[in-house]
């Protein structure tokens, strides 16, 4: 269906693997087009989560495509700017929670792909870098957004600033990834939380993505009044009904989705 994604159905678990593997998975308008479409299309109500990752043990997404961007005048770098931010914030915003599998090198843009997901674990190779001043350019797929809440402002000035890039350790350590194993268990891993993900109460799980992400420019009495609305909301469920007797009961509930 596809010329640069290979989709895998894992069951409640969905596989977005990005192929590209001449140009080391690097992003290119085709690759943003397929991946909004996939996206528009996902099916929230089968899949309770989404694991994004790169073709092959070298890189995840190494970039955006320099090739396609060195002749772009300014409407151009604008547009193509756009389209990517577009596509994360579609990833972003998806009502199942997002693991990353960064399985090598994450630049550029492809460490913005991964800042896009919920959940970022990496490969003990991986490397992280918004490398773009070193080009002329700042990072244009909200790398400037992104990079700043997770990892403070100062941090992320100085890796903007300075286009280093930097190892799985360190990145684990200033928290821009959850965790570090070793490049032969990365899927394994992805795969252990994204079941533990659909296990839960998939409402539930959409509910508290949502107000997570929501509640990062709200005020605190903003975002306390808006959880305690959205945790009502869950008291008209199926699923808090009947997981909730369950437990009462030291019995055991497969959640539904209702």
């Amino acid at each position: 269906m596809y010329k640069y994604l290979k989709i895998e159905d894992r069951g409640t678990v969905a596989i977005m693997t990005i192929s590209a593997p001449k140009s080391l998975n690097a992003l290119n308008s085709t690759i943003l087009g397929e991946m909004d479409d996939y996206l528009s299309n996902f099916d929230c109500n089968k899949y309770r989560c989404l694991i994004v990752t790169g073709d092959g043990e070298k890189s995840f997404v190494a970039g955006a495509d320099i090739s396609e961007m060195a002749t772009l005048n300014v409407p151009q770098g604008q547009t193509f700017g756009s389209k990517g931010a577009s596509v994360f914030r579609k990833l972003e915003t998806l009502h199942v929670p997002v693991i990353a599998a960064v399985n090598g090198f994450a630049l550029g843009g492809g460490c913005e792909l991964a800042m896009a997901c919920d959940i970022r674990i990496c490969s003990d190779n991986a490397k992280f870098g918004q490398p773009e001043v070193g080009l002329g350019i700042i990072p244009g797929f909200s790398g400037t957004v992104r990079l700043a809440r997770l990892v403070g402002m100062g941090m992320a000035k100085q890796l903007i600033y300075t286009g280093r890039a930097i190892k799985a350790n360190e990145a684990l350590r200033i928290g821009l990834v959850n965790e570090v194993v070793p490049q032969a268990e990365l899927m394994d891993k992805a795969m252990e939380i994204a079941n533990q993900i659909a296990a839960q109460a998939p409402l539930a799980v959409k509910a508290a993505k949502l107000c997570i992400n929501a509640e990062w420019d709200m005020s605190a009495d903003e975002a306390i009044m808006n959880e305690s609305t959205v945790f009502g909301r869950c008291f008209a469920t199926e699923d808090q009904k009947q997981g909730m007797k369950a437990f009462l009961e030291k019995g055991k509930y497969e959640f539904v989705g209702k």
